[in-house]
């Protein structure tokens, strides 16, 4: 069963859900790290000696969605939280959905700054509202029921478009849901 955002702490034309999804997506690392509990611990493999002596791999433990990040790549703590704090807001952003309205127009401010003319859809994954522009889409296609063109349409965007970003990302590509045999 996939994590699901509450239904508080609703912002301006969004639906209170995804507003407390795109929240936890917003907010700068001090904040999203007061939500986590953090984990220290030793990360093996290579890496030198220092690598099995310092505590400076990091588990991420989301309370409020109960998701978990870590990244022990690194031999220095801070690279590997600002690695796990990207990773959190990733698994945020691929596994809670929230409910989206197919008849309404979306009015999240990443997706409608980032839409071009004619249905193009171009954002940079190192952009900060890409963790929100990924889960917004794949609101839509799961209320679509998987339905690349009915999604592409609520959001304004070519199917084209839809798909091109879809596949941009394999993470992405993988957590979209798939059209529903008839």
């Amino acid at each position: 069963m996939k994590p699901s955002a509450d239904s508080t702490g609703a912002g301006q034309g969004e639906d209170p859900g995804s507003s407390r999804r795109n929240a936890w997506l917003r907010m700068d690392d001090v904040a999203l790290l007061k939500q986590c509990r953090q984990e220290r611990y030793r990360a093996s493999g290579p890496g030198g000696q220092r690598r099995n002596k310092v505590e400076t791999a990091i588990r991420l433990h989301h309370r409020v969605s109960g998701l978990v990040a870590q990244a022990e790549e690194s031999r220095f703590l801070e690279e590997n939280r600002t690695r796990a704090l990207r990773r959190l807001r990733e698994r945020i952003a691929l596994e809670v959905r929230t409910p989206f309205d197919l008849e309404a127009p979306p009015t999240v401010p990443e997706l409608l700054a980032q839409r071009g003319p004619k249905g193009r859809l171009s954002v940079n994954p190192r952009n900060p509202g890409y963790p929100v522009i990924v889960a917004t889409v794949l609101d839509a296609l799961e209320a679509a029921e998987g339905s690349y063109a009915k999604a592409a349409s609520a959001l304004g965007l070519t199917t084209s478009q839809v798909l091109r970003f879809l596949r941009s990302d394999p993470h992405v590509w993988r957590a979209a849901p798939r059209p529903h045999p008839r």
